[in-house]
């Protein structure tokens, strides 16, 4: 019975002793790599819906609507004197209007990669250090004049059918 009981107390000092071992070796080397910039270490940021108008001819086109999220590091988003929402929808309104070949009604023409790929070369070069990581699309969209002028109409005929249904049951037979 004693052989038994200095036989646990043999297995478990060597079993204590090989996991304190393994945690000191594992602590001097570090465990596995750093982590990649999409996995951490990085704020996410929407921005609210950036309208922009689109001029051709000395008239409006149509509307450009995008939603974007941008991934910045915290504490350099922290140094700016300007809001991040402003500069990049300022980059947004510069890079739409520095590029008139962008033809909205054709989705061919757009390349959304270039366009992530810009607002957030020139937001970077801007403000001097590497602010902004990485630009994801979170919506896009191009409406017309046509189309704008269509819903305007929809929407009040809708209102007017339902202000008449509103009055219906209070008229009397």
């Amino acid at each position: 019975m004693i052989k038994f009981i200095a036989a646990g107390l043999w297995i478990c000092a060597v079993t204590l002793g090989a996991v304190f071992y393994s945690f000191q070796a594992a602590g001097e080397r570090g465990v596995g790599e750093t982590p990649k910039p999409m996995l951490g270490g990085l704020d996410y940021v929407k921005t609210d819906i950036i309208s922009v108008p689109l001029i051709r001819d000395s008239r409006i086109d149509g509307y450009f609507l995008t939603k974007l999220v941008y991934t910045v590091e915290p504490d350099q988003i922290k140094k700016l004197s300007i809001p991040a929402p402003a500069l990049i929808t300022d980059q947004v309104y510069s890079y739409l209007y520095s590029n008139p070949q962008i033809d909205f009604t054709k989705k061919d023409t757009i390349d959304l990669d270039a366009f992530r790929k810009a607002i957030r070369d020139t937001v970077n070069a801007r403000v001097g250090v590497e602010l902004v990581h990485d630009v994801l699309v979170d919506q896009v969209n191009f409406l017309s004049k046509d189309e704008i002028r269509d819903n305007a109409i929809r929407r009040r005929k809708n209102a007017g059918d339902t202000a008449q249904a509103m009055t219906k049951p209070f008229q009397a037979h």
